[in-house]
């Protein structure tokens, strides 16, 4: 038996061989990022067309996922007597995991999943292997603009996110759990600090990355035609997920070690 043929028999082969081909688009992807000329036009269009479609879902889901944080962890504080905590704990829960959560998910979800069919239907179509035999480079052309503009947007959607889960958190806290607005300003501001908005905000320029880079490396690798495509856009938006949720377990556990928290 070969070596070849050894290594392909080997379980789990094929899932390394793709994480590997999806870690190299993703250096290929930073790399030509600072290559010229870059594409700003359509970095500009790909922008306006993920905020498009995910600004409004965005803002209608973090109204409830504020809520939701905001009415269990009051009832847990209440239950512990610790009630002038709560704005902190909704506050700090919403900001460093909810809102860059949230954010990504919409993002790999309507933008990342639109980002997948399109460079997957130009790949069936031989519009990528066209690219490539007139010497232009279709990571630099199409996929770093696409990838810079979900950073972009997730960015500043997970300013919206934390605005509107705080001012929501608030609501239901003061008016559905009897808390008073002067507490829940005080405790907010007594352990919140800087740091918590630039975890939140490098958290959300990470998971636009990764679902601009998931989504691209899917499209480029479709299996047989537009079924194929269908399938690669799932199969986006489910790994996306997936490495989210790790990435952000590494993130939060590695914050929490080096920076050290306000009032412990």
């Amino acid at each position: 038996m070969t070596a070849g043929t050894a290594s392909a028999n080997f379980p789990g082969a094929g899932a390394l061989r793709e994480t590997g081909r999806l870690f190299a688009l993703a250096l290929d992807v930073v790399v030509n990022t600072f290559r010229r000329p870059f594409q700003f036009r359509e970095f500009i269009q790909q922008s306006w067309f993920i905020a498009s479609v995910c600004i409004l879902p965005t803002a209608l889901v973090a109204i409830p996922f504020g809520a939701v944080v905001a009415l269990q962890l009051g009832t847990l504080i209440i239950q512990l007597g610790a009630q002038s905590f709560t704005g902190a704990a909704s506050v700090l829960a919403i900001i460093q995991q909810a809102s860059p959560i949230v954010t990504a998910l919409m993002v790999a979800g309507a933008g990342g999943s639109a980002i997948c069919a399109d460079i997957g239907a130009r790949k069936i179509r031989e519009e990528i292997d066209a690219m490539e035999v007139l010497g232009v480079n279709p990571v630099q052309r199409l996929i770093v603009p696409r990838v810079l503009a979900c950073m972009l947007i997730a960015t500043l959607l997970n300013g919206l996110v934390s605005v509107v889960g705080v001012m929501g958190g608030y609501f239901f806290n003061v008016v559905l759990q009897g808390g008073t607005p002067g507490a829940y300003l005080a405790s907010f501001s007594a352990l919140a600090q800087l740091p918590d908005l630039w975890i939140s905000e490098i958290k959300a320029i990470l998971f636009g990355f990764i679902a601009g880079v998931v989504a691209a490396y899917r499209g480029l690798n479709p299996k047989g035609g537009p079924k194929g495509v269908g399938d690669a856009v799932n199969q986006s938006v489910v790994i996306t997920f997936l490495l989210l949720f790790i990435v952000n377990l590494v993130l939060t556990a590695v914050y929490l070690s080096v920076v050290p928290q306000k009032g412990s």
